[in-house]
């Protein structure tokens, strides 16, 4: 009986191995891509702030031109 038995305990444990290595492999590429999607998500947030950042910057220096060039006119 032992003769049946172990073979087949034997391929079961194999198997089982197997399943755990792909669930394993499964889960550290879900972890990954998940770390991805936020980095992506806190770049594009970073990217937007400085973008209106320079914007807001280059309408100051315009309105302070404009400022400028009305009070040398006017004054």
């Amino acid at each position: 009986m032992l003769n049946n038995l172990l073979p087949r305990y034997v391929d079961q444990q194999v198997y089982r191995a197997l399943l755990e290595s792909i669930a394993s492999e499964h889960s550290a590429r879900m972890v990954a891509m998940r770390n991805a999607s936020d980095n992506a998500k806190e770049l594009a947030s970073d990217l937007t702030l400085s973008l209106n950042k320079a914007r807001q910057a280059q309408i100051t220096r315009e309105v302070s031109e404009i400022a400028a060039g009305a009070n040398a006119l006017g004054g």
